[in-house]
Formats: C-alpha cells, structure tokens, sequence
C-alpha cells in the first residue's frame, strides 16, 4: 500500500519561510518522480514543482528563485524549501507521485 505523509506546513509572515517534507512509503521510491502540487480555495490545482529521479527539477514560474525541490532517495523524502512566502503562496500543498498517488495535503498560510 502506498502512502505519502506530507508535513511542514503552519502559519508564517510575508517574507518568512517554511520547508515541507513528504515521505513516501509501500512503492520504490527512487524509480519515480515525484511533484508538489498546491491548491488554495476557489483555485484548480496547480504544479509548483517536481524532480526526477536523476535530479531534474522544474518550477512554476510564480516560485521560481523562491521554492527548492530536493529529495533524498535513503530516506524515501522529498522536500520542498519554501523562501519569500508571500500571501498568495497560501494554500494546501500536496505531494505525489506522477500523479498516481497522493498525500492528505498540508496547509500553508502566508499573513501579510
């Protein structure tokens, strides 16, 4: 059975910065890639970012130069380190494996 277990997540100032970790379990890890995804309310879900097994990463262009994607294939976790959180980077961010399997999601809210 696979599961991925996010965590992190909290209430932070304009400006500060959070780092979330998802761990994955039930499934070879380092055989995937793996995405953040984030949703905020009344909002479609969105990539923010994702990392291949070779280390690859994209980024969606409202976090690029702010959001870090790593992952560390001993651990089964892959992290996403959070910078100049703004309010509009608030939402609930999920990980997930090429989209087949998901996490319960973790909120993260930005005050101004």
């Amino acid at each position: 059975q696979v599961q991925l277990v996010e965590s992190g997540g909290g209430l932070v100032q304009a400006g500060g910065s959070l780092r979330l970790s998802c761990a994955a379990s039930g499934i070879m890890f380092r055989i995937n890639s793996m995405e953040w995804y984030r949703q905020a309310p009344g909002k479609q879900r969105e990539l923010v970012a994702g990392i291949t097994i070779g280390g690859y990463t994209n980024y969606a262009d409202s976090v690029k130069g702010r959001f870090t994607i790593s992952r560390d294939n001993a651990k089964n976790t892959v992290y996403l380190q959070m910078n100049s959180l703004k309010p509009e980077d608030t939402a609930v961010y999920y990980c997930t494996i090429s989209t087949d399997y998901w996490g319960q999601g973790t909120q993260v809210t930005v005050s101004s």
